[in-house]
C-alpha cells in the first residue's frame, strides 16, 4: 500500500490508523484461532450426531433436526444488531484515540490558548460515549448466550421428554436413550459455543473491514508491469509538459498547464506565494504522486514507464519540514545511504555544517533522537536533512523551502549549505527568500496553479 501511495495518507487520522492496525488487527486473533475452528465443528458435529440418532430413534431425530436451525435463526439476528453496535464502538474507539494523539502532541498550544480544559471535556464526552457502546455491545452478548442457551435447554427437555415416553411404552432399549440424552445437549453445544466465539471476534472484523478500506484506496503513483531503466538527470534535461494536477475533493485544479525545463547542472528557483502549488510539483517530480495530465520526462524518457522507487534513486529531497526518527542521528543522516561507511557520514555532517552540533552532543553520532530522546531546533533539524543530501550525493536535488521556518541567521548559514549542495547538480530550488531565488540560474513565479512570469535570466 504505502508503495503505491508514497506521499502518504490523506484524510486519515493517524490515532484511527494506529488503532485498526495495532488493536484492531490483534483482535482477528480470536476470529481465526477460535471462531473459525468453532464453525467448523458447529457444521461437522450436528450432522454426525443426527446421523447416529436417526437410525436408532427416529422421533429423537426429528426433534433435534427441527429445533436445531432455531439457533442459527436467532444467531444471526442477534448478530446483525451486534455487528452494528462493534462498529459504532470501534469507530468511537478509534476517535478517542485520535483526540488523545491530538492532545498530546498539541500540549503545548492548548496549554498556550487556554485550551486544555476544553480539550479534557471532549475526552471525557468520547470516553463516555465509548463506555455507553460497550454496554450495549455486552447486553447484547448476553442476550445472545440467555437465548441461545434458552434454545437449547428447550430442544433437550423436548428430546427428553420423548425418550421418556418412548421408554415407558418399551419402544427404545434403555442404553438407546441413555445415548440420545447424552449426546442431544452436544448437538446444541458447538452452536452455542460459536455465538460466543463470534462475539469475541467482531472487533477484529471491524478494525479489519476499516483497514481493508484504507487498503482499497486507489493508488497516488503508478508502477509500470515492464519498467524502463531509470534515466540519468546528468544526461538530459528533466522536462515537465502540460502538467495537471488537483488533489481529491477539491473543485479546482492545484497545477494547470505547467511547463517547466532543468537542464543538467542547473539551479532552478520556482517562487510564488503560498498554496499556489509548489510543493505539489515537487512531489510530482519526486514520483510520490501522479499528475492528472500531461508528461514528465528526463533525458527524453517519459517517468511514466519507469519504476518509481528506481527513479527515486536518482535524487535528493530536503523536505519543508523534515521528520526525525526514533533512532541516533548517525542513523537519521543514514537514512540517506545506509550503507555509507563512518567516513562518508562525516564528510556529509562537515558539508551540512553539523559539526557543532555532533560535538555538543555527549554521544556525538550515536545520540538518540525522537520521544524521550534529544530533540533538535528547527535549524539543526534542517541540517540533518541537508546532511542526508549529502550523504544520498544524487545528481538532482529537490529542495522545497529549506529555510522556511528559520530565522535571517540560521536561514544564511543553511544557504551556505545549499550553495555548496548545489554545486555540479541539477537543483530545483522551491524558496520564498529572495536570496536564495537570487543564488539560482534562472528563476520561475508559479501563481494560482501556473506559470505567470515564464523563465527569467539571473
Amino acid at each position: 500500500m504505502l508503495e503505491t501511495r508514497p506521499a502518504g495518507l490523506r484524510g486519515q487520522r493517524a490515532g484511527e490508523l494506529v488503532t485498526n492496525a495495532v488493536q484492531g488487527l490483534s483482535s482477528l486473533e480470536a476470529y481465526f484461532a477460535r471462531y473459525l475452528p468453532q464453525l467448523v465443528l458447529a457444521v461437522v458435529v450436528p450432522v454426525v450426531i443426527l446421523i447416529y440418532i436417526f437410525p436408532r430413534d427416529a422421533v429423537a431425530g426429528g426433534i433435534l433436526l427441527v429445533t436445531l436451525p432455531i439457533i442459527p435463526f436467532f444467531m444471526v439476528l442477534i448478530g446483525l444488531a451486534a455487528r452494528t453496535a462493534t462498529e459504532r464502538r470501534w469507530r468511537t474507539l478509534s476517535l478517542l484515540s485520535a483526540h488523545f494523539l491530538d492532545a498530546v502532541k498539541g500540549l503545548q498550544t492548548l496549554k498556550a490558548n487556554d485550551r486544555a480544559q476544553r480539550q479534557v471535556e471532549t475526552l471525557r464526552e468520547t470516553g463516555e460515549q465509548y463506555r455507553k457502546q460497550t454496554m450495549v455491545t455486552l447486553r447484547i452478548a448476553f442476550l445472545s448466550s440467555l437465548v441461545l442457551e434458552l434454545a437449547a435447554m428447550m430442544g433437550t427437555a423436548l428430546v427428553a421428554a420423548a425418550v421418556a415416553i418412548q421408554l415407558i411404552n418399551g419402544g427404545l432399549e434403555f442404553s438407546t436413550a441413555l445415548a440420545v440424552l447424552l449426546l442431544a445437549p452436544e448437538l446444541y453445544l458447538p452452536l452455542r459455543m460459536l455465538g460466543q466465539q463470534f462475539h469475541a471476534s467482531t472487533d477484529g472484523l471491524t478494525a479489519a473491514q476499516q483497514c481493508f478500506e484504507v487498503l482499497d484506496t486507489p493508488a497516488a503513483v503508478s508502477v509500470p508491469a515492464a519498467p524502463l531503466p531509470a534515466p540519468d538527470p546528468r544526461s538530459g534535461p528533466l522536462v515537465l509538459e502540460n502538467i495537471r494536477f488537483a488533489y481529491e475533493g477539491r473543485g479546482e485544479a492545484v497545477l494547470e498547464s505547467i511547463d517547466l525545463t532543468l537542464n543538467p547542472g542547473e539551479q532552478l528557483a520556482l517562487v510564488g506565494p503560498s498554496g499556489q502549488g509548489k510543493s505539489t510539483v515537487s512531489a510530482l517530480i519526486l514520483r510520490l504522486l501522479d499528475p492528472d495530465g500531461g508528461r514528465i520526462l528526463c533525458d527524453g524518457v517519459d517517468l511514466f514507464d519507469v519504476d518509481p522507487k528506481e527513479w527515486r534513486r536518482q535524487l535528493a529531497w530536503v523536505p519543508q519540514r523534515p521528520t526525525l526518527f526514533s533512532a541516533s542521528l548517525a542513523e537519521n543522516i543514514r537514512l540517506g545511504r545506509p550503507d555509507a561507511d563512518d567516513a562518508a557520514l562525516l564528510m556529509a555532517c562537515a558539508d551540512a555544517g553539523l559539526e557543532q552540533l555532533v560535538d555538543s552532543m555527549p554521544q556525538g553520532l550515536e545520540t538518540q533522537l525522537g520521544d524521550g530522546q534529544r530533540t533538535l531546533s528547527a535549524g539543526e533539524t534542517q541540517r540533518v536533512a541537508l546532511a542526508r543530501a549529502f550523504l544520498r550525493d544524487a545528481p538532482l536535488v529537490v529542495l522545497d523551502e529549506p529555510t522556511a521556518h528559520l530565522d535571517s541567521e540560521s536561514s544564511a548559514a543553511i544557504g551556505d549549505s545549499i550553495a555548496r549542495l548545489s554545486q555540479s547538480r541539477s537543483v530545483l530550488l522551491i524558496v520564498h527568500r529572495p536570496a536564495l531565488a537570487a543564488a539560482a540560474d534562472r528563476i520561475i513565479t508559479l501563481r494560482e496553479g501556473v506559470v505567470v512570469d515564464g523563465q527569467v535570466e539571473r
